[in-house]
């Protein structure tokens, strides 16, 4: 494994998952950026989906994860941002596949939609998964073209 940086953030319904997914990416040896939230406390998620992606689009990670109840606000509200392909993804292949075929950046689980194992699954494959490139290329560059 390369030494990526991984961003993660949550809003208050993706604090435990958000928690649980940091410690397992950290014993994995990854070093994991938490922006918050921190509390059980309602925010707003688009604040901390904006925090996620401008470290990845500053380069201060690699990799971007969001946790909310869904995982589909956070994926709106990242995609909002020039560079950024968020994806949320409720199953393994999705999870690879979103690297492989999109290179997707962001990865948007819901706490509420998925359990600790399975996203441990997904951020693991999402994660590990390098972009295939070749004719995926062309369509990300097309993705690339609408920011």
């Amino acid at each position: 494994m390369e030494n990526k940086s991984i961003v993660i953030g949550c809003d208050h319904a993706g604090l435990i998952l958000k928690q649980k997914v940091a410690a397992h990416l950290q014993e994995r040896g990854f070093d994991v950026i938490d922006v918050g939230t921190h509390t059980a406390e309602s925010c707003n998620y688009v604040d901390f989906a904006h925090a996620v992606c401008e470290a990845v689009r500053n380069g201060k990670a690699d990799l971007g994860i969001l946790v909310c109840g869904t995982g589909i606000g956070m994926s709106i509200a990242a995609n909002k941002h020039t560079g950024i392909r968020a994806a949320a993804c409720e199953n393994t292949f999705s999870a690879r596949m979103t690297r492989l075929h999109n290179d997707a950046n962001v990865l948007c689980l819901g706490e509420r939609v998925i359990g600790y194992g399975l996203a441990c699954d997904m951020v693991d494959l999402f994660v590990d998964t390098e972009f295939l490139g070749g004719r995926h290329q062309v369509r990300v560059d097309a993705l690339n073209s609408l920011d």
